[in-house]
């Protein structure tokens, strides 16, 4: 989600024990602002906090309309676009708090300068300014992706080839310098370091394959804007695949198997 679940239920909560809020002239941007300031609090307590392993943010899987998406929300809108892609949410992770706060406010919901600064407690002149550099700061080059339909093809290919040992295949799909994260928080088996270059995550993979086999299943869907990948594993544990590219091939291979990111996908 791009609103974490429990500062948009406690801003609900503040929200309905106010004794005044009939005074209040827009009730959207009041709970965004309660919103936005119990996640500042949120992101600069974690970053007190240690992580095992490689840490990746919870995969966004896209809505269809049978599961209740509302059609004009803008998040569900962001969630459709190229810009959410894991490698460009792990750019979002270089802002800090207020940069990130106010880049979001202003990129995916769109609100005026002026509405940001009073939510987060700064100026108009500065609020600009925070958005402007938090932009240049991340240099994320959205024609690196290729079509949902190539994308598509390219995942489905390199699940295939990876099953039958085509490296040959492999080698025109994946960059020799790819790098493979896995995120399992500490909670299950995981890289906890990167594992970098095409023959090491190739064996990487094939290590587990062997390990697995016959244990493992695995379907398709759409992971931060792009199909990426869902195994399960003994039928309890799952990891979610998603991917970058660079040079129309595979550069990056982000997997997260950290319980707590994926309670929104059920087992099964």
């Amino acid at each position: 989600m791009l609103i974490p679940d429990r500062p948009f239920q406690e801003a609900f909560l503040s929200y309905e024990r106010l004794q005044d809020a009939d005074a209040i002239r827009n009730e959207r941007a009041y709970l965004y602002k309660i919103v936005t300031n119990r996640c500042l609090d949120l992101l600069r307590s974690s970053v007190k906090k240690l992580y095992v392993g490689p840490w990746l943010p919870e995969p966004l899987i896209e809505k269809g309309a049978s599961d209740g998406a509302s059609v004009g929300d803008p998040s569900d809108t962001y969630l459709r676009s190229e810009s959410i892609s894991t490698a460009y949410l792990l750019l979002l992770q270089q802002l800090n708090a207020m940069e990130r706060a106010v880049f979001l406010l202003r990129e995916i919901f769109q609100y005026s300068f002026e509405e940001i600064a009073d939510m987060v407690g700064k100026s108009n002149a500065n609020c600009r300014q925070i958005f402007h550099r938090a932009k240049k700061s991340i240099h994320f080059d959205p024609d690196q992706h290729p079509s949902v339909s190539t994308a598509e093809k390219h995942i489905k290919d390199f699940v295939a080839s990876l099953l039958q040992g085509d490296t040959t295949r492999l080698l025109e799909l994946v960059s020799e310098d790819v790098v493979f994260y896995s995120d399992g928080g500490g909670k299950v088996k995981a890289a906890q370091v990167p594992v970098v270059g095409f023959e090491l995550v190739l064996k990487f993979h094939q290590f587990l394959i062997k390990t697995y086999a016959g244990r493992f299943t695995y379907s398709f869907l759409m992971v931060n804007g792009l199909p990426g990948i869902r195994f399960l594993l003994d039928e309890t544990v799952q990891y979610v695949y998603s991917f970058a590219y660079r040079d129309h091939k595979i550069h990056a291979i982000y997997t997260v198997a950290n319980p707590d990111k994926l309670r929104h996908l059920p087992l099964g």
